[in-house]
């Protein structure tokens, strides 16, 4: 397998939360675009919660408005082998410098993990001193929640977070 590595983080001096997937699936990977996969209801959830059509939006303008709300983006991982896109699959994994964040982010108040996997690394972004929360997973693979489940999860914490 070949080692795959990450996309760079999405956050600036305004951010006060960041949400931390675990990996790129596939798609974003070729895209070079977080939650680049059509089914993933990452863009779709914002959407909602914002007003705004941002699956219409190029990529650029959902990152500006994102940004301009406070939200970042980024992963636990910085690289992995893979072969798919299914957390389940991933091996190898290297972390991202999560306390980096700090520097990065200097107004960072929260860190939401988009799924489980992201998740298994709470212990770490823990120690970074701001609220740290699990939210379901956006991706198709989380065919468990509802939409409409989903959607409730996310609002909660962006609105808590305040940039819902």
């Amino acid at each position: 397998m070949t080692r795959l590595l990450g996309l760079p983080p999405v956050a600036g001096r305004e951010t006060r939360l960041v949400v931390l997937g675990s990996f790129p699936g596939v798609a974003s990977l070729q895209a070079q675009q977080y939650y680049a996969h059509p089914r993933n209801h990452f863009w779709p959830v914002l959407s909602s919660v914002w007003g705004v059509d941002l699956v219409g939006l190029p990529y650029e303008a959902r990152l500006t408005e994102m940004r301009r709300r406070g939200l970042g983006l980024w992963d636990v991982y910085a690289a992995c082998r893979r072969e798919g896109s299914l957390d389940s699959a991933i091996v190898d994994a290297e972390f991202n410098d999560l306390a980096s964040l700090r520097g990065i982010a200097p107004s960072l108040q929260a860190i939401a993990h988009n799924g489980g996997e992201s998740a298994r690394a709470m212990k770490f972004t823990a120690a970074l001193g701001v609220t740290v929360v699990r939210l379901p997973s956006t991706s198709p693979a989380n065919a468990s929640w509802s939409f409409e489940r989903k959607l409730a999860a996310w609002r909660e914490v962006l609105e808590m977070a305040g940039v819902g």
